[in-house]
């Protein structure tokens, strides 16, 4: 019982700095994006074709999740985006707190638009709001197409579900049309697109999507 009282805690606590957040977010007019997925699916590689395809036409930063090192952050920072990195030392998830904490070496309140790539996890990230306008599920046809029925709780709070890698559905077993059943299942309102990193292929029509959602924030 204790445990489950320090949790409540901790998601309390976690959810009203949020709040603030999101606050601080909508008074600037900055769009922020919670990109989550497991790990391998794709999250930086989509990302780094969205800053080559929007960073021209919006002011984008970046906050990169890892439980360690700087690999991601360097990707992204060849892009010439700005970008801060949070290690997370072991912990599975980022919070509100140190999404805070990272703002404050990032002039946040002249963007238009802030990714945050969550941690390669698809459990811990769905219980903590980071202050998010939208949360951006991924999930990969080198997955199974079970996943939103394995991790409930993430499809159930997703705004938007991207099956990236369709290039190897010819050498999968992977069912779009399941995924996205199985997703709907859950949460009926979630949009859904498909892309290739590799082809390019539905990348203008994710860029469309963000385009939208920065827009619907002025």
């Amino acid at each position: 019982m204790d445990s489950i009282k320090l949790e409540r805690r901790i998601l309390s606590r976690n959810d009203v700095l949020a709040g603030d957040l999101r606050d601080r977010f909508r008074a600037r007019g900055v769009a922020v994006l919670n990109m989550v997925s497991s790990p391998g699916s794709g999250k930086t590689s989509l990302l780094e074709r969205t800053l080559g395809g929007l960073s021209e036409e919006m002011r984008i930063g970046v906050i990169e999740g890892d439980i360690q090192t700087e690999n991601d952050a360097r990707r992204i920072a060849r892009t010439g985006v700005p970008v801060r990195q949070i290690q997370t030392g072991g912990a599975c998830h980022l919070e509100a707190a140190m999404i805070a904490e990272a703002l404050k070496s990032l002039q946040w309140e002249d963007l238009d638009l802030l990714v945050i790539e969550n941690v390669g996890n698809l459990v811990c990230p769905s219980a903590f709001d980071l202050g998010e306008g939208a949360r951006v599920v991924l999930i990969s046809t080198t997955e199974g197409d079970d996943k939103p029925l394995k991790y409930p709780a993430m499809f159930h709070s997703a705004h938007l579900m991207v099956v990236n890698k369709i290039d190897l559905l010819p050498y999968t077993d992977f069912s779009v049309d399941t995924a996205v059943e199985n997703a709907r299942s859950l949460n009926p309102d979630v949009k859904v697109l498909r892309t290739s990193c590799r082809t390019g292929e539905g990348l203008e029509v994710w860029n469309d999507w963000v385009r939208s959602f920065v827009k619907s924030r002025d």
